[in-house]
């Protein structure tokens, strides 16, 4: 694949965005529940990783982010405060704010589904040329760009 040589148009590029997003999320799916954390479903894993980036965040910050609705995402959050992941706190300026952070053992887990999941698409894209990936790579940052305006708030 070289990129000099190809072409397409906005809508066969969004189709080909609608077709193989979902499949890499079933593929990091499928890895975190076998390898990473199995009790871990990719909503959770994404919520603990932007809590871990961002830290101190408030439930509407994850929702937002996440793409849930404020009482989904504070199911899923009760659930990580549950198992020790995640702490909820008051917010000392605004008692009204929830902020969350994560506990030890959550860092713990996050950082560990995170070495399976990226040692399990290393391996697929070892595959790959080394020109291929830099392709890759370098659409994943046009499209960060694209729809971030170039923040990191689109990253897990």
């Amino acid at each position: 694949m070289h990129a000099s040589t190809l072409r397409s148009s906005p809508g066969e590029c969004a189709h080909e965005v609608l077709d193989v997003v979902p499949m890499i999320f079933r593929l990091i799916r499928n890895e975190l529940q076998e390898y990473g954390a199995k009790e871990m479903s990719v909503p959770q894993y994404r919520t603990l990783s932007y809590v871990y980036r961002k830290g101190g965040v408030s439930l509407s910050e994850v929702a937002d982010h996440i793409g849930l609705t404020l009482p989904t995402i504070s199911m899923l959050v009760d659930g990580l405060v549950a198992r020790g992941l995640m702490n909820r706190r008051e917010d000392t300026e605004d008692r009204r704010r929830i902020t969350l952070t994560l506990t030890e053992p959550g860092r713990a887990r996050l950082e560990s589904a995170q070495r399976a999941t990226v040692a399990y698409l290393e391996e697929r894209l070892r595959q790959l040329s080394a020109s291929d990936r830099a392709i890759i790579t370098g659409a994943m940052r046009m499209l960060r760009e694209l729809f971030t305006g170039g923040t990191d708030s689109a990253k897990n």
